[in-house]
């Protein structure tokens, strides 16, 4: 069956599945695709009470919940239009989004609520909480109407937390939204006795598209977790789940990498002797990953990864542990998939190849490296920017292809390889096409830094560090006593081991990358870095910066 819109899947899965489970809450409420139906029969009700008609505007703002894709799915199966907003904006983006869209409903989450200004709910037709679909406050009584959309209306406008730029207000239609669950069950299939564990926020299209929409397509069972995703919080989880599909971004799998097998096998000379013989650590990594396996229940088929590039070491280790995993490459304007490949077909560094009815090729090749930007052609590709058409020019080619901005390049069988962001290229003094985040995936797997970025300062590659303060505490406790009562001799002691550290990383990194992107310095940033919504270093801010003393302060957080 070929489904265009979101009100014929919805129809489909709530009618097919209907005494099947659809959302759950870890440790809470069980929601049937049939009792999913009745909840958005409901916010339906309440929007028209409220004057919506097909084509408005209605904001979503919640934390992950069975309510969230209720909600969404009430909104877009009526003919209107969701706004799905990162809970991670500031109150004033998140003001200014809500203006921007023209949203005339706000459906919310009681912590988030708080963030939004007087001014902004006061123009609301309504207010609706997510947590159990009572109404916060109402302005308008009025009789709206709800409309079967058409595959080419716009089902949703997303905001990017753009890490160079404001916000801009991402249309996808019901087709491009519709065209990922094709996209998604040719890569790999879901059935309906599959569990997703999901931990990404829903607002984000990768979680949004391949984590909610897909799963209620095909039948499947989504459970959320009602906290961030740390190790106290997700280990108890897994256990209870035993989820079988899970989607994370890179951030997870290389804490795990990092804290819990890098750092063993880093612990003392042995373990390092041991560790650095091929076959040895292909061994060492098979066993820890029957153990991970283990940890996350033991029924995964699918890891999905995704957001941004994922550590070289820590891919190896997931490759030679026979960890079920897949790295996927999309952005929010392509809703998201680009490229993937299954778990069975996985090769080190790359995204996999096109996805399938999704064309790719290389514009402005530099002929010594055959890389060049990656353009895309794409049932899902977006319609433009809300308001905003000199920004949408910008992105589509002459003959109508995406630019994604990101420079990559195609081995002969055309898998991907992305090299890094267009905007973040540095020319090296001879003409080199640095690429940064080729060198922070670098820094990121030395075991004592938590974020980096790599910044040109007077021809110079400077690396801003921002340590995982754990691990330091761990590394010097045991020095704590020799260096004496006294501040200062423990001030000089601990400065002196953090230059040492410094010079350790320099080498490290130095050593494993090629010749004109080897760092010149090590700078520590003391408070970490400035971040999107995604968690995405704003980049923009420390351009050129190497004074570790005085961070930089967005506009929008000062």
């Amino acid at each position: 069956m070929t489904i265009n819109t979101l009100y014929e899947l919805v129809r489909h899965s709530v009618k097919e599945f209907a005494s099947k489970i659809a959302f759950t809450m870890f440790d809470g409420e069980e929601v049937t695709y049939a009792e999913a139906g009745d909840r958005i029969a409901k916010v339906q009700e309440l929007l028209t009470g409220a004057g919506l008609r097909p084509g408005d505007k209605v904001a979503l703002l919640s934390s992950n919940m069975p309510n969230w894709g209720v909600c969404y799915f009430a909104v877009t199966s009526a003919g209107m239009v969701a706004v799905p907003i990162l809970p991670d904006f500031s109150g004033e983006e998140l003001d200014m989004i809500v203006e921007h869209s023209e949203a005339k409903a706000l459906l919310v989450s009681d912590r988030l609520f708080s963030k939004l200004s007087k001014s902004t709910i006061e123009k609301l037709n309504i207010v609706v909480r997510t947590k159990n679909l009572g109404v916060i406050a109402r302005k308008v009584s009025d009789r709206g109407a709800t409309a079967v959309p058409a595959p080419d209306d716009t089902a949703v406008i997303i905001y990017t937390s753009g890490t160079t730029s404001k916000p801009k207000g991402v249309m996808l239609t019901h087709k491009a939204l519709c065209a990922q669950v094709h996209i998604s069950r040719s890569i790999f299939p879901v059935h309906p006795d599959d569990t997703f564990l999901s931990v990404l926020p829903l607002s984000h299209t990768y979680e949004c598209s391949i984590g909610l929409i897909y799963p209620f397509s095909m039948g499947a069972r989504v459970t959320y977790l009602d906290r961030p995703p740390t190790a106290s919080a997700l280990m108890p989880a897994l256990r209870a789940v035993r989820p079988s599909v899970m989607l994370i971004v890179p951030l997870i799998i290389e804490k795990i990498y990092r804290h819990q097998i890098l750092a063993k096998f880093s612990s003392n000379g042995f373990w390092r002797t041991v560790y650095r013989a091929g076959f040895m650590r292909r061994y060492l990594h098979r066993v820890a990953g029957k153990k991970l396996l283990k940890l996350f229940g033991g029924r995964l088929r699918f890891l999905g990864i995704g957001g941004a590039k994922l550590d070289a070491g820590a891919e190896r280790f997931l490759l030679e542990a026979r960890v079920p995993y897949a790295i996927g490459y999309g952005l929010t304007e392509t809703a998201p998939l680009l490229a993937g490949a299954a778990p069975s077909m996985v090769r080190l560094g790359s995204t996999g190849p096109a996805a399938p009815g999704v064309e790719m090729r290389l514009e402005n090749v530099d002929p010594r490296t055959r890389q060049g930007e990656i353009v895309a052609l794409t049932p899902s590709a977006m319609t433009g920017y809300f308001k905003n058409p000199e920004a949408t020019k910008e992105v589509f080619t002459a003959d109508g292809w995406f630019r994604t901005g990101d420079l990559g390049e195609f081995d002969k069988d055309g898998w991907l390889y992305i090299k890094g962001r267009l905007k973040n290229m540095i020319v090296g003094p001879s003409g080199e096409n640095i690429y940064p985040e080729e060198i922070e995936s670098v820094l990121n797997s030395h075991v004592c830094i938590a974020d980096s970025i790599v910044t040109e300062q007077e021809g110079r590659l400077v690396a801003l560090v921002h340590f995982d303060t754990d691990e330091l505490e761990s590394r010097f406790a045991e020095l704590r006593e020799e260096w004496g009562q006294k501040w200062e001799t423990r001030k000089e002691a601990w400065e002196q081991r953090m230059d040492q550290l410094k010079a350790e990383i320099k080498e490290y990194v130095n050593a494993k990358v090629n010749r004109f992107s080897r760092i010149s310095e090590v700078v520590e940033e003391k408070d970490g870095f400035v971040k999107t919504p995604t968690q995405k270093i704003r980049r923009f801010l420390y351009n050129g910066k190497n004074n570790a003393e005085q961070p930089p302060v967005a506009e929008t957080e000062k």
